[in-house]
């Protein structure tokens, strides 16, 4: 079985933008199975012929979003290894995140989402894995080691620094119009404050800047395969 099986079935495909658009809209806890087949024009049967039950078809909706996130990051590193330095890679962060309102709502602690993900324990520890901090605290190192980020404050305090940076962008972004006027290019102000804040006042050499990329590259990638390993565990497989 293909681990993503809406590649194959578009009625798969069907109900999984329809969970998708309802989790959206009303919540886990609100959806039913018998809603999510409406919308999606099947039975209720059909869904049961992918998953076996709501939770596992609203976990493999979570994991595929999330898995999109990371393939976005993943193939604009992999283009351009500078795509890694901290003044670009937080402006991708926060814009690729906003483009996915259910990873979003994850990584911003959305309570019922959270419970779902938190059932069992090789998913809790996943899904832990992809937060603004797990992202912080697993790529600062890597930067660290490479010369990408400066030496003369702890690691810990630059890796707070940056969650607490990366969160702030992200809900002011998230609602432009709360922000004060004459503010044209809201991740360009992003990429300045984190080059301030981490970037060393002699920039990288281009083999320290690949290194680092492809480090981060391989941790990515673990994290891309355990999302579809996930996806693959919640599907049933009699189809």
């Amino acid at each position: 079985m293909s681990q993503l099986i809406e590649r194959h079935s578009r009625k798969a495909a069907r109900i999984l933008d329809s969970a998708r658009e309802l989790v959206l809209d009303h919540g886990v806890r609100k959806v039913t199975v018998s809603e999510i087949a409406q919308a999606a024009g099947v039975g209720k049967g059909t869904v049961y012929l992918y998953w076996p039950a709501k939770e596992d078809l609203i976990l493999g909706v979570i994991a595929r979003e999330l898995l999109t996130f990371l393939d976005e990051i993943i193939a604009r590193i992999t283009a351009d290894s500078a795509a890694v330095l901290p003044r670009s890679l937080a402006p991708l962060l926060v814009r690729t995140g906003l483009r996915l309102p259910l990873a979003r709502r994850v990584q911003s602690g959305d309570a019922d989402l959270l419970r779902l993900l938190t059932q069992q324990t090789g998913d809790r520890e996943l899904f832990a894995r992809i937060t603004p901090s797990a992202l912080c605290e697993t790529g600062l190192p890597i930067y660290h080691r490479h010369g990408l980020i400066r030496h003369d404050r702890p690691l810990p305090d630059l890796t707070y620094a940056l969650h607490a940076v990366l969160t702030g962008f992200s809900t002011a972004m998230s609602a432009p119009a709360t922000a004060p006027l004459g503010v044209d290019d809201p991740e360009q102000i992003l990429a300045d404050t984190v080059a301030q804040l981490l970037e060393p006042p002699v920039a990288p050499a281009g083999p320290a800047v690949a290194a680092a990329a492809e480090e981060t590259l391989v941790v990515l990638r673990q994290i891309q395969e355990a999302l579809l390993g996930l996806i693959e565990r919640s599907q049933t497989l009699n189809q």
